[in-house]
């Protein structure tokens, strides 16, 4: 069964009960109201035929009986029988011979009055009390109510086909509810099934407001989102590793080719081999370089970070650098460092960070002429504040706001060896974990990276 006639259906059913439990109450009030309203005329009834009887003087038992007889249109077999102090009848309009115990019209002489039924007939029981002040009379009316009896059946069979009707009509209105309901899932399922590969930009649209379909149609423009992210990561991955695997290859290709042209000396060889593993070496750092990069655009999907102590990295960092650049000299300086070592702890991924801290370890010696770099680490009221600081060659601040872009590299680094990834990389690295990197640079006089963890 699908949505749309299992809601028609459990939109029905709830309807249809509450509809049912409506018609039942008001068929019980109104037999309620029958019953109540008939005993009051039974009790009408024998009250006057005891008056009857009381002030009836000459008249006989029967041609009492054909008054009430004559004045009785509304009742069926009506049967009034009256008992005087004595507890002896001395009227009964009817066949029927009743048996009362002596508690019993002891009770209603008392004021209580009994009701029952007789089969088909209602019976009620009273007193009624003489002008002589003599003990009250006992009255036992009974009738059948055929009037109301007959109104009541008609009520039940009004009601019956109302909620018949009315049934087939909420059924009518449910589908077209449900209709209504399930037109917007259609929608998104029309318009997720157009969505390829190739067209990841487009968008999921529900015309209603902020409700759960609106923000079902959100959670899938999200996932497209990432999607698109995921596919133009993967993209620019090849495109970028085709690209810059394209020269060193090409010059890989070439060694070969000119080694192999003629017979050479073990030394000439040799020569072609060491080109070779350097171009090989090269190759390899920008794999890693280009893994790297890739992997922090598949981590920004993932949450994998931990509790990791800021200035740890660091010197694990500076490790790193002084074990690979023997002649780097990195200089870590501790300023104001809080008696509270959780205000150096953040959430986030080390290696990752360990490897932004590098690049620019690596890049501000690199491009000095001391091969040094001064890391300058302050816990102020913001956060946790690093700067990297070098007197290399310096950038034109025309080109700052490039220098992060993937494969730039600015004019004066131009002459070392670089591939225009580490910056890009470092940014994505510090952002991935709510970090800030600002550049102060002067051309001719150095460079200062300021990174900012901010607080918690």
């Amino acid at each position: 069964m699908n949505i749309k006639s299992r809601l028609t259906l459990l939109f029905t059913m709830l309807v249809g009960s509450i509809m049912a439990l409506f018609c039942l109450s008001i068929y019980f009030f109104y037999d309620q109201y029958r019953e109540k309203q008939f005993y009051s005329f039974l009790n009408e009834r024998g009250q006057t035929i005891a008056q009857l009887v009381e002030g009836g003087g000459a008249l006989t038992n029967e041609e009492i009986v054909k008054i009430e007889k004559a004045n009785n249109t509304l009742l069926l077999d009506e049967e009034i029988t009256v008992y005087n102090g004595q507890d002896s009848v001395i009227f009964s309009s009817g066949s029927s011979e009743f048996d009362l115990p002596k508690s019993t019209l002891a009770e209603v002489r008392g004021g209580t009055d009994v009701k029952t039924k007789i089969g088909k007939k209602d019976v009620i029981v009273i007193r009624h009390i003489l002008q002589s002040q003599n003990n009250p009379w006992v009255i036992v009316a009974m009738a059948q109510d055929l009037l109301g009896l007959n109104q009541l059946q008609r009520l039940r069979e009004i009601l019956l086909i109302g909620w018949l009707l009315c049934l087939v009509l909420v059924a009518v209105a449910g589908w077209q509810f449900a209709t209504d309901a399930i037109r917007p899932v259609s929608d998104i399922i029309e318009q997720v099934n157009r969505i390829s590969a190739g067209n990841l930009h487009q968008k999921v649209s529900v015309g209603r407001e902020k409700d759960e379909l609106a923000l079902l149609a959100e959670t899938f423009n999200s996932m497209l989102n990432r999607l698109q992210i995921a596919f133009v990561a993967q993209k620019n991955f090849v495109s970028h590793a085709s690209h810059e695997l394209r020269t060193p290859l090409a010059l890989i290709m070439t060694e070969v080719e000119v080694t192999l042209m003629k017979r050479r000396e073990v030394e000439n060889y040799q020569d072609a081999l060491k080109g070779i593993l350097g171009e090989v070496k090269e190759m390899n750092e920008l794999v890693n370089r280009l893994l790297d990069l890739a992997r922090t655009e598949e981590e920004a999907f993932k949450v994998t970070f931990q509790r990791i102590r800021v200035d740890e990295v660091l010197w694990l960092a500076k490790s790193f650098v002084q074990q690979r650049h023997p002649d780097y000299q990195v200089e870590i300086l501790y300023s104001d460092i809080p008696d509270n070592e959780d205000l150096l702890i953040r959430y986030g991924d080390e290696s990752l960070l360990r490897t932004a801290f590098v690049n620019l370890m690596d890049n501000a010696c690199k491009y000095s002429d001391n091969k040094k770099v001064r890391v300058v680490l302050k816990v102020p009221a913001e956060g946790i504040l690093i700067t990297f600081e070098d007197h290399g060659a310096g950038m034109d601040p025309d080109e700052l706001p490039y220098i992060f872009d993937t494969f730039y590299r600015s004019t004066s680094t131009m002459d070392k060896s670089g591939f225009g990834i580490g910056l890009a990389l470092t940014k994505r690295i510090l952002m991935m974990q709510g970090a800030s990197i600002d550049v102060d640079t002067k051309l001719g006089e150095g460079t200062t990276f300021t990174l900012l963890f901010p607080s918690f």
